[in-house]
């Protein structure tokens, strides 16, 4: 199940804010991954072991998926230079907006934080804006 369905979106979104708000209540602790990245880094950091079972969870979840009839995609339809160009991208703008899409979009707008709210506004307009651009200008 690769492919976009209701069902399949509706349990990502209910297992991710799930998954932030048991870690906020139950550790205090935002999910960000960048955040709980760099946190698991720092080796001399005494939190690091929750962030290492974290980034675990996350990684096993993939291996796991296809137990419960998901399957994650096989092909990269890309060249290996774009996709490191994007990941360079994304990490720049993780770097430059103190946080993820996905930190901002899940954990900040869950806390109402106004600079997450701005963020996530910004990131959506800029994917809409690629994604016209790429698929109506350049074709690709």
């Amino acid at each position: 199940m690769t492919e976009f369905t209701p069902f399949s979106a509706l349990l990502g979104g209910v297992l991710l804010g799930l998954g932030a708000l048991l870690l906020i209540l139950l550790n205090g602790r935002i999910a960000g991954i960048s955040g709980i990245l760099s946190g698991a880094m720092q080796f001399k950091n005494p939190n690091a072991k929750w962030r290492w079972a974290f980034i675990a969870g996350l990684t096993l979840s993939g291996f796991l998926a296809p137990a419960v009839g998901f399957t994650l995609p096989t092909q990269l339809n890309t060249s290996w230079t774009l996709t490191l160009l994007g990941g360079f991208l994304v990490g720049f703008g993780t770097y430059l907006c103190a946080g993820c899409t996905s930190g901002h979009g899940i954990c900040g707008i869950g806390r109402m934080s106004k600079r997450s709210i701005v963020a996530t506004l910004v990131f959506m307009l800029l994917a809409a804006v690629v994604v016209f651009f790429t698929r109506h200008v350049i074709g690709a």
